[in-house]
Formats: structure tokens, sequence, C-alpha cells
């Protein structure tokens, strides 16, 4: 028998929850997820690793500490207690999930795999189900890639390094972005030794060179070793240590106890039957969307990672509220032009938004820069946390920011300035002219946009 619903909500992540949670006020819903309520973000991703993140932070700054004329001895870290910490953040959040979708009368929560067996006919489980509507937000997976070996050794991923309960004695992280980089600084901060090997020419290759240059610097000041444009060739068991090959490094082998492969992520869509519904899908899998979500077939909808850009959780979150008002309120959204922000949780931490300086230059503006070094901010020298430095790129004609760029101490935050600034239609000017309060780190961005806070040592 097939059991017909008015909406079908496919994934539990960012998008797909909250979607599922306001779409059921409009009919009956059918809510799949085959494993946990969370997506990437909440079970595997933003929260756990944050959560790890902020131990390791603890443990050096136990260490740096004499350099704020504060001695200590050298940390203890108790990795079971911190994963033990983490799962128990992670249930915390989790299970006010659970508390929604159990207190919607018109949701129908289906936890198992869903395949389409035919058009828009979705099997779960012993399950047959048709929908009028059909939203799919089945995220993304670890990409393995084809490294010689890789299959008869026990290599880490994103998901599993996060139940580790005892410290590495030697890592290797193959993949140089943020997830690689997140993961290669928190376990060194942990005490073990790391390598990261990294086929680009530097780290976070997305990101300005400039950034990339200061993340290195910092990752070789705490003893990891970097290696770029290397490759990881093969890898095999030897006894309990893991032989790690690779070309274009100074060394051909490296012999860890540990490796992680953090070499990018992998759409969903293989194991979805999606060949029963009439949507564009490109070679790797991502589902081809418009500016309003929509795919290619008739009330058919991909969401957050599926899309295969701006993979976040808070465009995930935009999404699933342009596809409710879309939809459900008959309202004029769109993703189209939006500003959209991202970190990268190092220390010195990154942040961006819009374009680069060469990005503005290539897309044919008269570019105007403004920069400013941490180390001529007066709270950043007094906190010791001076590596770094924040990058305006503006319309040199009309006075529009175009992007800012910023690595260095609470990036994350001090990066909103400029979104609003972006958003609101805000100059760089404006932001030069605004008094900031003394001393703070925001002195830095009005210092980049040459206001009055900028020190009085520079032009």
């Amino acid at each position: 028998m097939v059991e017909r619903y008015d909406n079908l909500v496919i994934g539990g992540g960012m998008s797909g929850l909250p979607l599922a949670l306001r779409a059921a006020r409009h009919g009956r819903t059918a809510f799949v997820e085959r494993e946990l309520l969370g997506g990437t973000c909440l079970n595997r991703g933003c929260i756990p690793t944050k959560t790890m993140i902020a131990s390791a932070q603890r443990a050096h700054d136990v260490r740096r500490a004499a350099d704020l004329g504060v001695h200590t001895g050298e940390p203890t870290v108790d990795l079971a207690g911190i994963v033990d910490r983490k799962d128990d953040v992670v249930e915390s959040i989790r299970s006010g999930s659970y508390r929604a979708v159990g207190k919607s009368g018109d949701l129908d929560f289906l936890t198992d795999h869903g395949r389409f067996v035919a058009e828009r006919r979705l099997q779960v489980g012993e399950r047959t189900i048709e929908a009028d509507r059909i939203f799919l937000n089945t995220g993304t997976r670890d990409t393995i890639p084809a490294i010689d070996g890789l299959d008869h050794v026990g290599y880490l991923t994103s998901r599993t390094i996060l139940d580790l309960r005892e410290i590495p004695d030697h890592l290797v992280v193959v993949g140089g972005g943020f997830i690689g980089t997140e993961f290669a600084q928190m376990f060194a901060r942990f005490g073990a030794k790391v390598t990261l090997v990294q086929r680009a020419d530097r780290l976070l290759p997305a990101e300005d060179p400039d950034i990339s240059a200061v993340v290195e610097e910092a990752f070789t000041g705490e003893g990891i070793d970097v290696l770029l444009g290397t490759a990881c060739v093969s890898v095999a068991a030897d006894g309990d240590r893991i032989r790690v090959g690779c070309e274009g490094a100074e060394t051909d082998e490296l012999v860890a106890s540990h490796l992680l492969i953090a070499t990018g992520r992998t759409a969903n869509t293989d194991d979805l039957g999606i060949e029963h519904l009439d949507v564009t899908v490109d070679p790797r899998g991502y589902v081809g969307v418009d500016d309003r979500l929509h795919t290619d077939a008739e009330d058919v909808w991909a969401l957050g990672d599926l899309r295969g850009y701006d993979m976040f959780t808070h465009t995930a979150r935009d999404d699933a509220d342009t596809v409710y008002r879309t939809v459900f309120k008959d309202q004029d959204r769109t993703i189209a032009d939006r500003v959209v922000p991202h970190a990268v949780f190092l220390d010195p931490e990154v942040a961006a938004v819009g374009l680069t300086e060469q990005q503005a230059r290539d897309a044919g503006y008269t570019v105007a820069v403004g920069r400013q070094e941490f180390s001529g901010v007066a709270k950043a020298r007094a906190i010791g946390r001076t590596a770094g430095h924040i990058t305006f790129a503006a319309d040199a004609e009309t006075d529009r920011i175009l992007g800012c760029h910023i690595v260095g101490p609470d990036a994350g935050n001090l990066v909103h300035e400029a979104v609003i600034a972006m958003v609101a239609g805000v100059t760089y000017s404006a932001i030069g002219n605004a008094i900031h309060i003394h001393p703070t780190l925001a002195e830095g961005m009005n210092s980049a946009a040459g206001g009055v806070h900028r020190p009085s040592t520079d032009d």
C-alpha cells in the first residue's frame, strides 16, 4: 500500500529539521532520517569539534601561560573525559530536537533509510511513500580518495576521530582544508605528534594566500609538520603502525600510529535512488537548484550541503527559511546575492565574507584595500595574541564593501561587522568613521577602514 503525504522531507540536518517542523503546519508531512537528528553539524561536525577545540585551547593556554607571567606545570590531557564532555554537549542539544519532533502532531517521523524506487515513490523500510512536495536534505559524507592500500588499514575520518579516547602517538592528517587543519591543531595541542600532508601548495587554499601563510607559520610554531605540495599515494599496515607513502615531500614515507583522511566531502545521493527523480545531478552527485532551491523536477527542492556550494550550517538554515517562505507562505524569497560568511576555527581564527582583493580585481573592480595587523591593535597586544590581520576590499568608485578577510583572535565574531555592513549597504568609509570602544579587538576593523583607531605609527 502506498501512503500519501502532502510533504516529504528526507534528511534531518540543519535544513531538513526546521523545514519539516514548519511544513507540518501546512499538511501531513513525512520526515525521514536514517541516523540522528541534527545532521553532520550537530553530530559529527560543528558542535562536537568546537567543543573539543575548546579543550585543546585550554591546554594550549596553560602551556603558554608563562608568556603572561603565570607559571604552571605541563597540563594533563584526559582525552576520554574530553570526549565524554563532547558527547554530553551534543546530546543536550540533540534531545531538544527530538522533543520538538515528538510534539508535532502532523509530523510522521520515520527512522530508516529512504530510497526512491519509482517516480516520486520512496521506500522507507517496509513502507512506501508518495508526496505532493519533496524536499531533499541528505547532506554529505567524508570523501575517501583512491589511495593504494587504504582499504587495508584502519584509517580515521572526521566522524570516527571524534571518538578516539587515547591521544595518538603520531597522527598523520591527509588534507589541509578546514577539516584537516582543525583536527591537526586540536590533536597537536592534546599532545600528539602531528604531520599534515597537503597536496596543494598551501593550507586552506580557498582562503586568501596571506591567510594561508599566517596559519602555516602558526602551525610550524606549534611543532606541526606541514608538508605542502605533497600527495599521499599509498598506505600499508606495519604491525600497529601505518606506513604512509608520499610524493613531493622531503621524505617519501611517514610512519604513523593513526591516519586521518580529510580530503573533502561526497554528496549522499548515490544510495538515494535519485535517478527516479527528474533532477539534474552533477558528476560529484550534487543536485542542481535555482535561486529558490527548486530542482528541475516539479515540486522537488534540494537544500543544504546537497547544493554543493556554501556548505555551512548557517546557509542550510537560511535555505530552510527561504523554501518555507517561498513554498508555504507565497513570499518572494531567493538565495541570489545573499551575503555568506564563513569561519575556520583555528588559532589564529580565520573568517571571511565576500571577495578577496585579487578576486575583486579579477571581477573588474577598481579596488581600495584596507589592512590592519593585529600587532598594531592594542587589545591584541594586551592579551598576547598578535598574529594575523584584517583586510577589507572595497569598490573605490562606490565605497561599497566587496569583502573582508580576517585571520586573528576572534575573527569569527569580528567579521560580522562587515557582514551587517554589506547586507545593510553601509559603506567602507562608514566603518572608518564609526567610533569603536577602546581597547577592543573591534578597533582593528575601524583601523583597517582607515578610521580614528588606526595606530599613529601607521601611515
